[in-house]
């Protein structure tokens, strides 16, 4: 699935089948249903990919310091974009998965 495909099916009910569940949690994220993408990131933490979805809400939720914490255990930078550039690149690379 492309990006510009993946961005158009927010207009939907439900995400399309078959998305990696990080990629699944953004759809969430862009449907601004920030708790259900949450919930995905809760639900391996420990896991390099969901600690960096995890960074990402909570730097989306305005948390700094938590939003380091999941940044670091998932071994990542802080993003130096915007939110909208950060779920771009995070959506590019989880529909690539």
């Amino acid at each position: 699935m492309t990006l510009k495909e993946f961005t158009a099916s927010l207009t939907e009910t439900n995400p399309p089948s078959g998305l990696h569940p990080v990629a699944e949690a953004l759809w969430f994220d862009g449907k601004g249903d920030w708790e259900r993408a949450h919930e995905v990131a809760q639900s391996r933490e420990g896991t390099r990919d969901y600690d960096r979805l995890h960074a990402y809400l909570h730097r989306k939720e305005g948390d700094a310091w938590n939003a380091g914490y999941w940044y670091r255990r998932a071994g990542a930078t802080v993003f130096a974009g915007t939110l909208d550039e950060e779920w771009t690149a995070l959506a590019e690379l989880f529909l690539a998965k």
